[in-house]
């Protein structure tokens, strides 16, 4: 059992689980914002155009009332919340993409041994890894 105990405190207390938990909690808290700018903000708004609360607006048919202003507020909340996802995501693969643009360049700059495929030093005379002679190579290529 205490080794059952030791495991779980492990998998809890690991890096990934502890940034996921924050996720979840400001991903959360962050719903709550949107929720709170289109009940708030935006239903009034649109609500101005239909001359009622927004989120009031329902159906009655057979019985059954069909509240398509909730949809609807639902589906704005849904819609935000997507396109801050998307440029966050976007924002973190722009990022990404500049590092590896650096990392590039810098590996475009540098000779590659044409045998190990290994990035070379461009003063160095043995390729770190399989050895071959970088001036042969350099004069071949010539």
């Amino acid at each position: 059992m205490r080794k059952f105990f030791y495991e779980f405190k492990d998998f809890a207390l690991r890096g990934n689980m502890m940034s996921m938990a924050v996720g979840v909690i400001i991903g959360a808290a962050f719903q709550g914002l949107i929720t709170s700018l289109t009940d708030n903000i935006l239903s009034p708004i649109i609500g101005l155009f239909t001359r009622q609360n927004f989120d009031l607006l329902e159906l009655h048919a057979f019985g059954v009332v069909l509240r398509y202003g909730a949809f609807l507020t639902a589906l704005i909340n849904f819609v935000i919340m997507a396109f801050v996802v998307f440029l966050m995501i976007r924002g973190m693969n722009y990022l990404l993409a500049l590092g590896h643009k650096k990392e590039q360049a810098k590996a475009e700059a540098e000779p590659n041994c044409p045998y190990c495929k290994t990035v070379v030093h461009k003063e160095a005379i043995r390729c770190p890894a399989c050895t071959s002679e970088i001036s042969e190579i350099k004069e071949g290529a010539l």
